[in-house]
C-alpha cells in the first residue's frame, strides 16, 4: 500500500522557506467527535451565560457608600439601593464595633416608586461606639407586606 502525503514537502536537504506548514489533522473517524465538543462546549457557554443573567435580574443590590460617626451612640450610614422599582425593598443596616461585632442595628423599608436606584442615609443607634457602618442585606418583600 502506498501512502500519499497530504501536504507538500521539500526533498529532503532542501530550503524550506516560503512552504506552508501542514497544520495537525485529527486522527481518521474522530471528526464527528470534534463537531460533537465544539457544540457541547458552546451550549455549555449558553447555559452558563444564559444562568448568570437569570440570577442576577430583578434581584436586590447595594453600594455602601460611607459613614460618619454622630456620637458614641450613634453612627449615619449612607447607602445606594439599585431595586426594581415596582416593589417595596427591606435593607438592615447595621453598626460594628472593632471587633467587628454588631452593636447596632436597624432594619429600613423603602417603598415601591420612583426610581430604580435611590440614596439612603440611615441613622443606627448603638450599644457602644461603632467603628463602622454597614447595609448587611437588602431583599425585595412580598407584595402587600411592609
Amino acid at each position: 500500500m502506498d501512502l500519499v502525503p497530504h501536504h507538500v514537502t521539500a526533498p529532503v536537504g532542501a530550503p524550506t522557506e516560503g512552504l506552508p506548514v501542514p497544520l495537525p489533522r485529527p486522527a481518521p473517524g474522530t471528526g464527528k467527535w470534534w463537531v460533537i465538543a465544539a457544540v457541547g462546549c458552546l451550549v455549555g457557554t449558553a447555559l452558563a451565560i444564559w444562568w448568570g443573567l437569570a440570577s442576577t435580574l430583578g434581584q436586590v443590590t447595594w453600594t455602601d457608600l460611607g459613614y460618619a460617626h454622630v456620637s458614641d451612640r450613634s453612627i449615619k450610614v449612607m447607602y445606594d439601593v439599585h431595586r426594581p422599582s415596582d416593589r417595596d425593598v427591606s435593607c438592615v443596616v447595621r453598626a460594628l464595633d472593632n471587633h467587628h461585632g454588631t452593636v447596632g442595628a436597624v432594619t429600613v423599608t423603602i417603598p415601591a416608586g420612583g426610581e430604580a436606584s435611590v440614596h439612603r442615609a440611615t441613622l443606627v443607634k448603638t450599644t457602644t461606639k461603632a467603628v463602622t457602618g454597614e447595609v448587611q442585606t437588602c431583599s425585595v418583600l412580598p407584595a402587600g407586606e411592609r
